[in-house]
């Protein structure tokens, strides 16, 4: 069901509330955090003053988070009954969609159960709309429909617009992307997905699973083979599908001839794991409890990037609270299909400890070819590629990334054992 723009408007009017409010409650809480550390400094003979001052710094708190709670609610209510039904919806627009692309990363969880009207639902996209997935509307979609799928799957905080990216820089037109290329020289349909990428990334994993049996039980033509590609997120994502979409016996499995992996966090990601370190450092003290608090809300997806968690017990079980630790599960590959990775680093070479620490600016290089100390992926010998000198979404759309990819794919895939 899409989503109007006149419920957009009031769900923003909602969030953009609540988020209000939160800020007042982090200064509240840092304000009540350094006047007790003082008021108990100087000892019992202040305590009248105490008092006096908890209640009312309270009251004043009490009313300016009221208001920044209600009056956004209320703009944002107005805005709605003023919505044309004609309108588009805010996400029609780039500034909007990019804008719904980051809230629902970061936040991506707590929107599908408070403001269910800004939360992505996972989608086949095509001219800007989502595609329902029946013969009727996928062939109206893809008319030059192919018995070859690809299908690009998006990372955190993006959408399929994503897979553009500086196309204009890197090819000199904006038409073309490695779909475009993969479809031209290849015979390839590319299928964009969007999804909400704050949530778990077996949630996501699931959502994929169940779409990609869709998308194949209803393709305009018969399927002959089907390729995933994911970028940072995405790939995880991907894997994820895999092994759920394989436990359950799912009918696209056994179609799927290769894999790409884009700058993706296989072992995890340090960012993640330093935001999770610094939340649980600054909940030690109580002045700075209050924004400890606010880095541990961030999404079950910025969460699950920490060591790259794919299926739902790397998680179930975990104090978010606790150190953050590789308890990640070895997920195997698809056993028929041929599985790529692509990394990148700043530097020109992989291994110097500079291009260790920065990696691809968020992906370091061993995480992308999955080579840990614990864990090790076992991609083939070739099906590995390092990109000295690009950061993480140079990997969207660069023109080595077009040429590797492409070369893998001309190849004939092993056959499928009966």
């Amino acid at each position: 069901m899409t989503t109007s723009g006149a419920d957009e408007i009031r769900a923003a009017g909602r969030l953009t509330g609540d988020a209000l409010a939160g800020v007042v409650s982090v200064v509240r809480d840092t304000h009540e955090a350094i006047a007790d550390r003082v008021f108990r400094a100087v000892g019992p003979v202040v305590w009248p003053v105490r008092a006096a001052h908890g209640v009312i710094a309270g009251g004043v708190y009490a009313i300016v988070r009221g208001a920044h709670a209600v009056l956004p609610r209320m703009i944002g209510a107005a805005a709605g009954r003023a919505w044309r039904a004609e309108q588009p919806p805010l996400s029609v627009h780039l500034a909007g969609r990019s804008g719904l692309a980051v809230v629902n990363g970061v936040w991506g969880d707590m929107l599908s159960g408070r403001h269910p009207d800004l939360a992505t639902p996972m989608a086949v996209r095509s001219r800007g709309e989502d595609v329902p997935l029946t013969t009727g509307a996928l062939r109206q979609a893809f008319p030059a429909a192919t018995g070859r799928i690809v299908v690009f799957v998006h990372g955190l905080c993006e959408t399929e617009e994503y897979w553009s990216l500086s196309a204009r820089r890197h090819h000199g037109t904006a038409r073309l992307t490695l779909g475009s290329r993969l479809r031209r020289d290849l015979g390839y349909t590319p299928v964009y997905l969007r999804y909400n990428s704050g949530l778990h990334v077996s949630d996501n994993g699931l959502r994929l699973s169940s779409l990609l049996s869709e998308l194949v039980e209803h393709w305009p033509v018969a399927v002959e083979r089907l390729t995933l590609i994911g970028h940072s997120m995405g790939g995880l994502v991907i894997r994820s599908a895999g092994q759920q979409g394989a436990d359950s016996g799912q009918r696209w499995v056994p179609a799927v001839r290769h894999v790409v992996c884009l700058g993706t966090p296989h072992l995890g990601a340090p960012l993640a794991r330093g935001v999770h370190a610094t939340a649980r450092l600054l909940t030690r003290f109580p002045e700075s409890r209050p924004i400890g608090r606010v880095l541990s809300s961030r999404s079950a997806g910025v969460q699950d990037l920490g060591y790259g968690a794919l299926v739902e017990q790397d998680w179930r079980d975990v104090d978010p609270a606790a150190p953050p630790r590789d308890v990640c599960t070895d997920v195997p590959f698809l056993p028929h299909a041929e599985h790529y990775f692509i990394g990148a680093t700043l530097t020109r070479r992989p291994d110097g400890p500079l291009a260790g620490v920065l990696g691809d600016l968020l992906v370091p290089y061993a995480s992308a070819a999955g080579r840990g100390e614990r864990r090790y992926l076992p991609f083939a010998a070739g099906h590995g590629r390092h990109l000295g000198g690009l950061h993480h979404f140079d990997l969207l759309n660069h023109p080595a990334v077009h040429d590797q990819v492409a070369a893998w794919l001309a190849a004939e895939p092993r056959p499928v054992a009966s």
